[in-house]
């Protein structure tokens, strides 16, 4: 089924591709063993095609800027492997990266939440290859699992915060790490109409924004388990020194949890108290992009298919430890805690905004929550009325 949904995917960019250039270039930041991946991949296309493939190493920082200012020049690639889909919007206002819907006949291995990500305005603008989202990492010496219920999950982590050491821990003040309970209670970023963000329509001040921001100042205020002085850093090293039970974080601290021995589980958090929703984190997805000045669209989508599709996404997690978003890989790498505990939270998660919009709403949105955090029940209404105010004059 896999190899049958890759073959039909390509089909018609066999057909569009065969009197096109006979050299493809790629722009990336990968090292080490994921630019050793991308190097197979590539001459593996190579030799069935008869194309050349080129690959140019391009520092994250600078990609960017080098896409925008070269790609209309002619001087910039046909593929980019890869980019987080939030900067989709400006690059695609910008006009330098195509969409790839008349290329993509099956999408039906990637998740959902994947091809939502790199959607914009509608429109298909590359192809997903990975995801992360936050999870609550637990220690197993210290707690069999994650309690499925919330109160269950308050008690156990109140029970365990004592003498030094604490029970569940994250950085309260982060917007990005709390949106989880926003979403769960009906806040939002923008308003997704119909696969549309409505940047007039702001969810971050709402009822439900507001309800999220009351539970979360009672962890660190009502329950006790976060208390100002444990900071993001001084929290990551009580967890790998044994002494934090549950700790909300990302796959990039697996590295050093590994390297510290400790027995981990992952876990999506529990439902907070009479919330719309389950707890749903943001997803930030990483997608090959097509130029808009290539010259060869259908043999570049082949290619990114190459990139993206299962059998390639399995050996691309033993590069680098990516969680993939191809579902035959994910069903492959189903042992694997790391990609199945943090594949868990990206499966209910949302995408983060890949709007440009999205830039005017960080500042505002933090203070927010840094200033809803600093005390017990503050003015959580104006707190973020004010947000809300702030992200609309900085959008106009």
């Amino acid at each position: 089924m896999q190899r049958t949904s890759l073959l039909l995917a390509l089909t018609l960019g066999a057909l569009v591709s065969s009197a096109s250039a006979a050299k493809l270039t790629i722009w990336t930041q990968y090292e080490g063993p994921e630019l050793a991946w991308l190097k197979y991949q590539a001459s593996k296309y190579a030799s069935e095609s008869g194309k050349t493939v080129d690959i140019v190493s391009v520092k994250n920082d600078d990609l960017r800027t080098r896409l925008l200012a070269e790609g209309p020049k002619g001087k910039g690639p046909d593929l980019i492997v890869s980019q987080p889909h939030d900067r989709i919007g400006e690059f695609a206002a910008a006009g330098v990266i195509a969409p790839v819907d008349q290329f993509v006949l099956a999408k039906a291995d990637l998740s959902e939440v994947a091809l939502e990500a790199m959607t914009y305005q509608g429109k298909l603008y590359g192809l997903p290859m990975s995801a992360e989202a936050v999870a609550v990492v637990y220690n197993k010496k210290l707690v069999a699992s994650v309690p499925t219920l919330w109160s269950t999950f308050v008690s156990t982590a109140k029970r365990l915060t004592k003498n030094g050491s604490y029970g569940f821990a994250y950085d309260v003040a982060n917007a990005y790490m709390g949106y989880g309970l926003v979403s769960a209670y009906g806040g939002y970023i923008f308003k997704n109409k119909a696969g549309t963000l409505d940047t007039k329509d702001l969810g971050i001040g709402n009822a439900g924004a507001v309800q999220a921001a009351r539970l979360i100042n009672d962890l660190r205020f009502k329950y006790g388990l976060v208390p100002a002085s444990l900071k993001p850093d001084v929290m990551k090293k009580a967890f790998l020194d044994g002494k934090l039970a549950m700790y909300l974080t990302g796959p990039w601290d697996m590295g050093d949890i590994k390297k510290a021995g400790i027995d981990y589980g992952i876990a999506p958090m529990p439902t907070p108290p009479s919330a719309k929703n389950p707890w749903q984190p943001f997803v930030g997805v990483q997608g090959v992009l097509l130029s808009a000045y290539s010259k060869d669209k259908a043999g570049a989508v082949q290619l990114a298919w190459k990139l993206v599709w299962g059998d390639a996404q399995v050996q691309f997690n033993k590069a680098g430890g990516r969680i993939p978003v191809s579902k035959f890989a994910l069903a492959r790498l189903k042992d694997d805690a790391v990609v199945s505990g943090f594949g868990a939270s990206i499966a209910r998660g949302v995408p983060m905004p890949n709007v440009r919009e999205m830039g005017a709403v960080w500042g505002p949105w933090t203070t927010a929550f840094t200033d809803s955090t600093a005390k017990a029940s503050p003015n959580f209404q104006a707190i973020f009325a004010k947000a809300v105010s702030d992200v609309k004059k900085n959008i106009k």
